[in-house]
């Protein structure tokens, strides 16, 4: 698929970077951009050469939320049109959500509504000081739905219903404070030495235990600890001992070598 609003580049190294490509536009989403983002997360599912993924948006800001155009034409579809089109948004955070790669949304300038589903259903979040978030649908008559999922998962309902009722605005210190995003820094030298900790991080790790490890987190969260758990988590577990890598990690840890994954 040839992409129109967004960029997506994959390095030799297996460093993906996808951008959101409509600065005009304040990289607002549209159907276009969302049919866009759902076929992009759908190739980097299968693509095991790509091992960590970078969301950015270009232009003065990560993007504004939703196209107000696109918001208006949907106020003429019908209920049925409308359900359609939100699937399609929901959807693509649970593609995003559930990819393999380690996924680090960095934010600048403003993520508004929708673009907060994408920082919260990436892995890790970094956001430039004094970027702007905010659950604004309220204010417009509607609700903040697909996104609620990823949102009350990072941090929890008591601050996703007061941000969401009230749709206020907030900085980066603040997202960082009810963990929103994982870090705030400076600038863009100190936010590209973050990502170059990570990418440190990733490549030193199995792409398939990482892939495992993010299915488990999400199969675990919300679980009561019981027996049944218990087993679940020793399974896994047991899958991962058997496998090619979990045999390959440990054998160059007794050998005291680099495993075959690491850079």
């Amino acid at each position: 698929m040839a992409y129109e609003h967004i960029l997506l580049d994959v390095s030799p190294e297996g460093t993906g970077v996808l951008t959101l490509n409509r600065p005009a536009k304040r990289n607002a989403f549209n159907a276009e951009v969302i049919e866009e983002l759902n076929d992009a997360f759908e190739t980097l599912s299968k693509n095991p050469s790509c091992r960590l993924l970078l969301v950015r948006g270009a232009g003065p800001v990560f993007s504004a939320g939703a196209d107000l155009e696109w918001m208006k034409s949907a106020s003429h579809y019908s209920e049925k049109e409308n359900e359609e089109d939100a699937v399609a948004m929901a959807e693509m955070l649970r593609r995003l959500f559930e990819l393999p790669q380690v996924t680090i949304a960095l934010l600048h300038g403003a993520a508004m509504a929708g673009a907060c589903g994408i920082a919260a259903a990436c892995d890790i979040a970094i956001a430039k000081k004094g970027t702007i978030f905010s659950f604004s649908e309220v204010k417009l008559g509607i609700i903040p739905a697909t996104i609620s999922p990823y949102i009350l998962n990072a941090i929890g309902p008591r601050w996703t219903r007061a941000l969401f009722v009230t749709a206020e605005r907030f900085e980066a210190d603040f997202a960082a404070k009810i963990g929103l995003i994982h870090h705030e820094v400076e600038d863009e030298m100190a936010m590209e030495k973050l990502v170059e900790h990570y990418a440190d991080l990733t490549y030193a790790a199995s792409p398939a235990a990482i892939a495992d490890t993010k299915e488990l987190v999400a199969r675990v969260t919300g679980e009561e600890i019981d027996a049944s758990l218990g087993r679940m988590t020793a399974k896994r577990l047991a899958h991962r001992r058997v496998s090619e890598q979990g045999r390959e990690g440990l054998a160059a840890f007794l050998e005291k070598r680099k495993p075959s994954w690491s850079r």
